[in-house]
C-alpha cells in the first residue's frame, strides 16, 4: 500500500495486531499469555530471592543464573504493556517513539540472553575441564566484568536500530503483525531505501547469535571430550548432569529463534497467525521455562522453594 511519505515525527500511531483470523479467541489467548507471564515473573523473582538468601549459592554459576533471571524479567516486562492492551483492552494504537523504545528493549534482552548463555557455557567448561582452576579463573571481579561485557555488547548492537528506522520516510500501511514492536516487522513499513538497515540487521544477528551459538557448541565439544576421558560411567553421567539445565536453556532459546527465522524465510505462504504464534513461543516460553528447569535440577533451589511454599514444616 502506497501513500504520502511521513517523517517519524509526524507519523500516525502504529496499529498492533493480535492473532489475525482468530479474533474470537483473543480473550482465551490473553488468559494463556497471562498464565505464562505469571509463571515467568513469579518464577524468576523467586530464583533471584533464593540465590540472594542462600549463602551456598553465592558462586559464579548462580550469579550468571541471576543475570539470566533478570534478563527474562526484562523480556516479560518489555512485551507486557502492549500485549495486555491488545488482547485484554483492545487498545491497538502505539506511538512511533513508544514502538521504537519497545523494539529496543525486546531486542536488547534477546541479544543479552544469547550472551548470558555463552558465559554460562564458559562457566561449565571451566568447572568440568579445569576444576582446580575454577576459583581462580572465575573470580567475583571477572564474573562482574563478563556480565558487563554482555550488557555493553548488546547495547552497542541494538542502539543504532531505532535511529536507522527514524531516518526513513514512511508511506505504507502502519499495521504491525504482532502485539509488540519487532525490527523485522517494522523494517517492512518504510518506503525509502532500507539497504543499510538490512545489512546492519544481518550483521548484528550473525555476529551475535551466530558467533555465540558457535562458541557454545565448541564449549560442549570440549566438555564432552573431557567427560569421555573419565573412566567411571557413573562419574561421566554425574558430570554431564551439571550441564543439563544449561543445555535445556540453550535449546529453548535457539530452537524457537531458528524456527521463527525459517518461517520468515520459507513460510511466507503460511497463515499470518502461524508466524505470530511462533514469535510468541520465542518470546514467552524461555522466560517461563528457565526458572522451572533450574528449580527442578538444582537441589538447593528446590529445597528452598519447598520451604517457601510449605513454610518451615518442610
Amino acid at each position: 500500500m502506497g501513500g504520502k511519505p511521513h517523517n517519524s515525527s509526524e507519523l500516525p500511531p502504529f496499529t498492533l495486531t493480535g492473532l489475525p483470523g482468530l479474533e474470537t479467541s483473543q480473550h482465551w489467548m490473553f488468559l494463556l499469555l497471562g498464565i505464562l507471564y505469571i509463571v515467568s515473573i513469579v518464577g524468576n523473582a523467586l530464583i533471584l530471592f533464593i540465590i540472594k538468601e542462600v549463602q551456598s549459592l553465592h558462586q559464579p554459576m548462580y550469579y550468571f543464573l541471576s543475570l539470566l533471571s533478570i534478563n527474562d524479567l526484562g523480556v516479560s516486562f518489555s512485551t507486557l504493556p502492549t500485549v495486555l492492551a491488545t488482547f485484554c483492552f483492545h487498545l491497538r494504537k502505539i506511538s512511533f517513539d513508544s514502538c521504537m523504545a519497545q523494539m529496543f528493549f525486546i531486542h536488547l534482552f534477546s541479544f543479552m540472553e544469547s550472551g548470558i548463555l555463552l558465559v554460562m557455557s564458559f562457566d561449565r567448561y571451566v568447572a568440568i575441564c579445569n576444576p582446580l582452576r575454577y576459583a581462580t579463573v572465575l573470580t567475583d571481579a571477572r564474573v562482574v566484568h563478563m556480565g558487563m561485557a554482555v550488557i555493553i555488547r548488546s547495547f552497542c548492537m541494538v542502539f543504532p536500530l531505532p535511529f536507522l528506522l527514524k531516518r526513513l520516510p514512511f508511506c505504507k500501511a502502519n499495521v504491525l503483525s504482532h502485539a509488540y514492536c519487532l525490527h523485522p516487522d517494522l523494517i517492512r513499513l518504510p518506503c525509502g531505501d532500507i539497504t543499510i538497515n538490512n545489512i546492519f540487521g544481518q550483521f548484528i544477528v550473525i555476529s551475535n547469535f551466530g558467533l555465540d551459538s558457535a562458541l557454545i557448541l565448541l564449549s560442549y565439544v570440549l566438555i564432552l571430550r573431557s567427560v569421555l576421558a573419565i573412566a567411571s560411567r557413573e562419574e561421566r553421567l554425574k558430570t554431564l548432569n551439571t550441564c543439563v539445565s544449561h543445555m535445556c536453556a540453550v535449546l529453548m532459546f535457539y530452537v524457537p529463534m531458528v524456527g521463527v527465522s525459517m518461517a520468515a524465510r520459507y513460510g511466507r505462504h503460511a497463515p499470518q497467525y502461524v508466524h505470530t504464534l511462533m514469535s510468541l513461543i520465542y518470546l514467552f516460553v524461555p522466560p517461563m521455562l528457565n526458572p522451572v528447569i533450574y528449580s527442578i535440577k538444582t537441589k538447593e533451589i528446590q529445597q528452598r522453594l519447598c520451604k517457601i511454599l510449605l513454610g518451615n514444616k518442610f
